[in-house]
């Protein structure tokens, strides 16, 4: 088990050129390892003085007063590191950034209780259990392959989820969907939980949060298309929910994909592929950010996982031999 951290109070002067500045504000200056939605938590909390005495998140400051921070620390009590095989592409002091597999879910949950992603990364780098969810700042649904980056401080934490709500980390992911496509285009439609099926999410005309996908038609086959999806934001389930929105639905997706349906014409070898492709056809392929203490722009790329690779094989060959007869 991993054991949850000391509190240790720390003290730092604020600078003069803060002077004017909401507490808040200047907090978010002179302990940048922590995001500002948490200091705020913590000055109300009691938890961070300024000099000496409580304070309120909108008091200014005049330069030069002292302030007290005694952290909380994440509590993992209740998560195990646990070896799993990870697929690294990159990492280094500040991040670490992995190629998931199919089957592997991301944290800990209801009936994923350990054997996580989470429970891995503890594994490898235990300082992770003093990172909010173990460095883990974005997700991929349990069936969905390809990169993922895992911040390995608070300073980086911070500084991704912050890329992440301004929308400068891209994520591209290559799909393979339900129908013909001919033209690239965007969905704009906000998502929500949806209103009778708790486990799915819906394009909701209100009360959703604003999603945005983009995508670009790589190839069109008989009956089906494989795309460049692009996203701007991230919802659960943006992807798939937008795509189904859209009557494309991915293939392989049990929840949002309704019932099979092979279009007549097609070759055996490809509907049994098909048929026998059991997850959401979705890898996500290309992932670039600014790294959080060099500043510098980063780019991974990885192929495509076997199964995928061998889906659009079929598809491939049907299409030749269509083109042929």
């Amino acid at each position: 088990m991993q054991q949850d951290q000391a509190v240790t109070p720390v003290k730092k002067r604020v600078p003069e050129g803060l002077q004017g500045c909401r507490l808040d504000q200047a907090a978010a200056k002179v302990f940048p390892e922590y995001s500002r939605s948490r200091l705020q938590q913590w000055i109300r909390d009691g938890r961070l003085s300024v000099d000496g005495r409580s304070a309120t998140v909108r008091e200014k400051l005049v330069g030069g007063e002292y302030l007290s921070l005694t952290a909380e620390p994440e509590s993992s009590t209740e998560w195990q590191a646990q070896p799993l095989n990870l697929a690294i592409v990159y990492e280094d002091s500040a991040i670490l950034v992995l190629n998931k597999p199919a089957s592997l879910v991301v944290h800990p949950g209801a009936g994923n209780p350990d054997q996580t992603l989470l429970n891995g990364l503890l594994h490898h780098c235990p300082q992770l259990a003093s990172i909010p969810r173990a460095g883990i700042v974005h997700r991929l649904d349990k069936d969905t392959t390809g990169l993922l980056v895992v911040a390995k401080t608070l300073i980086a934490h911070n500084s991704l989820v912050k890329q992440l709500k301004a929308r400068s980390v891209s994520r591209e992911y290559e799909a393979v969907v339900q129908g013909e496509l001919y033209r690239s285009g965007s969905v704009d439609e906000a998502i929500g939980r949806h209103p009778v099926a708790r486990i799915r999410m819906a394009v909701l005309p209100r009360g959703g949060k604003a999603a945005k996908t983009h995508y670009r038609v790589l190839t069109t086959f008989h009956g089906y298309s494989h795309l460049r999806v692009i996203l701007e934001t991230g919802r659960t389930h943006q992807i798939r929910v937008h795509m189904a929105h859209l009557g494309h639905p991915l293939v392989g997706d049990a929840l949002y994909g309704g019932r099979l349906r092979i279009p007549a014409g097609i070759d055996e070898q490809l509907a049994s592929a098909i048929r026998s492709f059991d997850r959401q056809a979705l890898h996500a392929t290309q992932l670039a950010l600014t790294h959080p203490e060099s500043g510098e722009p980063m780019t991974w790329q990885v192929p495509l996982p076997e199964d995928l690779a061998d889906l659009l094989a079929h598809f491939r060959v049907d299409n030749d031999r269509a083109s042929q007869s």
